[in-house]
């Protein structure tokens, strides 16, 4: 039988952080079987790896296991596991662990918390697991032997100021811990631990992939009114990122990524990884082949899912997975992380921030491989998470190059393909230094935009970019290559420039600009408060003039994009350039010369920097009086 029954009291303040636990730092109940089926699987690890380094170990490993026992007569749940056990001493050790942290330091810094969850970020480094069988029982009892003795221990406590340690004889090797579940109460979230359904559930969410067997008996009644007692294991042990991956066939690698998306259709990318080394984890993850309906909703959620020796911990775990990558699915199992770790934690964990800079490195590289190895599929797939992909470019400094060289655009090099920088790199006209680039709304917008028209005649290649991000990135990076990035819509992009000794094109670049210097001065005293400068163009062959920015002003589009966010932006000036060789540019200079005082000339200038100004997809101050003058103007000349 048993010896006598030895009872110690809690410290003071370790009975306050008992409580604590009980009451405050868990806001799921459910994970108490997690806990205890996670300490069950430890158990039966350590049996297997001492049996092989102990050949004098007198133990069972044939069939390691473990049970789940429910007493509906009773009210008791009991998990039993037939690994290594514990001895008295480590009894004291391991489940002493929080009277031995129960220091009035801890307490003080957990009073101090202002939430469950700051409280769980310091209670999560105690390993205290064990101690959250007191949410959901009045009573707990562990009874335990360890292989290679003989003697047995009993521990017994109601969570309050007491527990009872005495040695007990006849009991097996291994562990089972008796709840005493108190009554369902869904004000206080407590479940009905003793139905078979909510034990299904839990074991399904958080242990599936637990290596070892999970094992409950069920009744089951047949039509006849027969009842059958049969023992069913309740977990799947198909943990797929645990296996080699010659082990893993394709149709296993896409019915997991159904089971985890809930996409029915078969990922384009899988990354199956495994580390070695002082922090061991495993990762399987998968790039989707069509984005999510909420890719860009800002209450959706994501990041992969995270375990702990195989045990589910969270199942959005962002700190894994920046937000540029927040369609990528899958799961990160760790080797050395607590089980009770918090997000906090995780937040600013260093092991934790390793393994997401070598996750992310990872997904960049298989997409690469797509890129280089299916132009036609990777078209596809950027299309679907392009806008993503390039708010990396952001976001991610470490990575910008890799990002930069996943980066696809669509060019006017062909008007259906798009290209990479490197294809555009390579097709740079001898001598050009910048990498040209025009933002608009539409492609339609940017191919029929003015500041196209010379560098199409002279045949430069010029990226089209339309995504909205696109306005932002492009602003950040400072080069490709060697090649800085250039927007032909700002500064002064001079394509005729002469060579050097060319006597007579210099020449004839001082006449015209005498020719048009009266008009151009004139022009900028008319439209002043509208524009910044008049000067002459370079960049135009048929259209009349355009509207440039200076190489750090906002484009429209981008100020469009925050005023529609609600944010108000100050009115950016551009400098309007004239086409010399326009017939109407010469026909104003000819009438200007003829008599500057016309009050006709300031509303032919008012015209034609508003079409200068919608040409660029800028927003007229007033399209009213532009709508009356350009029917004036018409009407005169029919």
């Amino acid at each position: 039988m048993g010896s006598s029954v030895e009872t110690l009291e809690f410290q003071a303040e370790t009975r306050q952080l008992l409580r604590l636990v009980i009451h405050s730092i868990y806001s799921n109940k459910d994970i108490f079987l997690r806990e205890l089926i996670s300490n069950a699987s430890d158990a039966l690890d350590k049996l297997r790896l001492e049996s092989l380094t102990d050949s004098d170990l007198a133990a069972d490993t044939s069939d390691p296991h473990i049970t789940l026992d429910v007493d509906q007569d009773a009210r008791t749940l009991t998990v039993r596991d037939n690994g290594i056990g514990m001895s008295r001493d480590e009894i004291v050790e391991l489940i002493g662990t929080i009277a031995k942290s129960g220091t009035a330091g801890l307490l003080e810094k957990l009073q101090d918390a202002q939430d469950a969850a700051a409280a769980q970020s310091l209670i999560g480094q105690f390993g205290v697991g064990f101690y959250s069988a007191f949410m959901v029982a009045d009573k707990v009892t562990l009874r335990t032997r360890r292989a290679g003795t003989d003697a047995g221990t009993q521990w017994e406590s109601d969570g309050e100021g007491t527990y009872e340690i005495q040695a007990v004889d006849g009991l097996p090797v291994g562990t089972s811990v008796t709840l005493h579940i108190k009554p369902a109460d869904s004000e206080d979230g407590l479940a009905d631990y003793l139905s078979e359904r909510k034990i299904r559930q839990i074991v399904k969410q958080y242990s599936d992939f637990i290596r070892w067997p999970i094992r409950m008996a069920t009744e089951r009644t047949d039509a006849e009114g027969a009842t059958t007692r049969e023992t069913e294991t309740l977990n799947s042990m198909k943990a797929l990122w645990a296996r080699p991956r010659n082990e893993v066939t394709e149709e296993e690698y896409t019915e997991f990524y159904r089971q985890i998306s809930h996409d029915w259709q078969p990922p384009a990318k899988t990354v199956h990884m495994r580390a070695e080394g002082t922090f061991e984890y495993e990762a399987l993850l998968f790039v989707p082949s069509q984005a999510p309906f909420d890719l860009f909703s800002r209450d959706a959620k994501r990041g992969v899912q995270l375990y702990v020796k195989r045990v589910f911990i969270m199942d959005d775990c962002e700190a894994l997975m920046p937000n540029y990558l927040r369609f990528v699915k899958g799961v990160v199992d760790t080797h050395d992380l607590s089980l009770n770790i918090s997000r906090e934690i995780l937040q600013h964990d260093r092991q934790i921030r390793a393994v997401r800079r070598r996750l992310v490195k990872k997904v960049l590289g298989a997409l690469k491989e797509v890129r280089t190895g299916d132009a036609e599929a990777y078209a596809t797939l950027w299309g679907q998470f392009g806008s993503v992909l390039k708010e990396g470019l952001l976001e991610d400094a470490d990575n910008t190059e890799a990002l930069l060289g996943l980066v696809s655009a669509a060019s006017t090099h062909d008007p259906e393909k798009t290209t990479t920088l490197g294809e555009y790199v390579e097709r740079m006209k001898d001598g050009q230094e910048a990498i040209y680039y025009l933002t608009g709304e539409t492609r339609a917008t940017v191919e029929n935009s003015p500041h196209l028209e010379a560098f199409r005649a002279k045949g430069y290649e010029v990226l089209i970019l339309t995504d909205p991000v696109d306005e932002v990135w492009v602003e950040q990076v400072p080069a490709f290559d060697g090649h800085r990035f250039q927007s032909i819509a700002k500064g002064q992009v001079d394509l005729d420039e002469p060579a050097d000794g060319d006597e007579e094109a210099d020449a004839e670049k001082s006449r015209r600009e005498q020719d048009f210097a009266a008009l151009l001065a004139w022009l900028t005293t008319s439209l002043s408060g509208q524009v910044k400068q008049v000067r002459l163009s370079s960049r135009l062959t048929t259209s009349a003039a355009c509207l440039v920015g200076e190489a750090h002003d906002m484009t429209p589009t981008l100020e469009k994009m925050y005023r529609a966010m609600g944010q108000q932006v100050p009115p950016v000036q551009r400098t309007l350039e004239l086409n010399p060789a326009h017939p109407l540019v010469v026909a104003l200079r000819t009438a200007h010369d003829a008599d500057a005082t016309d009050p006709a000339l300031a509303e032919i200038a008012e015209l034609v920097h508003g079409s200068a100004l919608l040409a660029e997809g800028g927003e007229l101050p007033d399209p009213a009086r532009f709508t009356r003058l350009l029917t004036d103007r018409l009407t005169r000349a029919l």
